[in-house]
């Protein structure tokens, strides 16, 4: 399927009824089954992710597929290495090409009986159920932050608990305050003092639970108020002081042409006049925002340098490599040194706007629907593989035809 995506330029004026958060949905319902709460969670992201997670503990199952899901893969992967019996996690193949042994390693010594029924280091696994043993456990502060997360959300129901030690550079921050202040709202304290982080063994909390909105899902409605020739966006549901690292999104976009203001329970998005002519950042602790900046930026004629993206290598897709590719079909020349950087010096090819430019989303969410609002810029966008949102946002197309895009589906 493809979407040609279509716009008159500007944004019209639209209340957002923005989709809740997946990190903070799917981080809560590890909790919610680990203090075996008898409580509903109210307003549940309706995310492919947050479903998947939903269906394993529904299940009467053994076996669980869980997709393209990367939170679910790791989140589950520490959870079932505790919970007695013997379960199989497998999910779709781009996901057995998601590195994993890391958490498995780590897992493995603290006493998880976990195999890898497949390629070693790679999903599928095979876990049988255990009791753990904590102590002191070393991880690398560089790897992804889900690993971190992971291990110390069952950190609490391992005798003796947990000192986890960091070592190197601590990438991803938010995300591990976000895990340790959900730990503590089920009822767990934690203490997090240099490299180390300490869970002691206690007992989680059974609470009744409220999600709010996402501010990943509201970068790209950032995106479109800063490429659009004008307009205005209304979005509900948002906190301002949210315990979500990718809430950074307004400040960072104060920089490129869009102010924010929080007023009567609504975050409103407004154009400014603001733009710096160079843009430089550090994504390591928002780095679900990088493929929107870089969009955002090149569309806007901003040169950049994004370092801190080496968790981007081993997403939905190498965003990193994706970007570059993609880009490049509208005329942007970017570089990276294959690691950990994006850069974009200003350098362009000549293209023509009207020529439909096919856009591959590699399986990937986030791609989508950073490169739909370029439409604003008068490019004859093409969305290929465009139902990839649902992911993490499955009424997007619905949502950006609101505010004026025309959506032709198999034109």
């Amino acid at each position: 399927m493809q979407y040609r995506v279509r716009t008159s330029g500007k944004v019209d004026s639209f209340k957002v009824p923005l989709p809740t958060s997946k990190s903070i949905s799917n981080r809560v319902l590890i909790l919610n089954a680990l203090a075996y709460s008898p409580y509903k969670i109210d307003n549940l992201s309706d995310s492919d992710d947050t479903d998947v997670l939903l269906n394993v503990f529904n299940s009467n199952s053994n076996v669980f597929d869980i997709g393209a899901a990367g939170t679910s893969m790791r989140f589950l992967t520490a959870y079932l290495s505790r919970i007695v019996g013997e379960w199989v996690v497998t999910g779709s193949e781009r996901m057995k090409q998601r590195p994993i042994a890391i958490l498995v390693d780590a897992l493995r010594k603290l006493g998880a009986e976990i195999e890898y029924t497949e390629k070693e280091g790679f999903p599928p696994l095979k876990i049988t159920g255990v009791s753990l043993k904590g102590g002191e456990l070393e991880l690398a502060g560089d790897i992804s932050s889900q690993y971190i997360s992971a291990i110390l959300m069952i950190a609490p129901c391992i005798e003796g608990g947990l000192t986890l030690k960091l070592t190197g550079e601590i990438i991803s921050k938010p995300y591990i305050y976000l895990t340790l202040k959900l730990m503590e709202e089920f009822g767990v304290s934690t203490t997090w003092h240099d490299n180390a982080i300490k869970v002691p063994e206690s007992i989680y909390k059974p609470r009744p639970y409220c999600v709010e909105g996402d501010w990943s899902a509201a970068s790209y409605w950032y995106e479109m108020v800063a490429l659009a020739t004008e307009g205005s966006v209304i979005i509900e549901s948002l906190y301002e002081k949210s315990p979500q690292g990718d809430s950074k999104v307004a400040d960072l976009f104060s920089n490129i042409g869009v102010s924010t203001k929080f007023k009567d329970g609504y975050t409103i998005l407004e154009k400014s006049s603001a733009i710096v002519s160079q843009f430089d950042y550090d994504f390591s602790d928002q780095p679900d925002l990088a493929q929107t900046f870089a969009v955002t930026c090149c569309a806007l004629n901003i040169p950049f340098i994004f370092s801190g993206l080496q968790t981007l290598r081993i997403k939905e897709s190498d965003r990193i490599y994706a970007l570059i590719d993609e880009l490049s079909k509208f005329g942007f020349v970017l570089a990276t040194n294959g690691k950990d950087t994006l850069v974009w010096n200003g350098t362009k090819n000549q293209i023509e706007k009207e020529n439909p430019i096919n856009v591959n989303t590699y399986k990937d969410h986030r791609m989508a629907m950073a490169f739909a609002p370029l439409a604003l810029k008068g490019f004859n966008v093409i969305i290929e593989d465009p139902m990839v949102v649902t992911k993490s946002y499955p009424k997007f197309w619905d949502h950006i035809k609101k505010c004026g895009f025309i959506i032709d589906s198999n034109y």
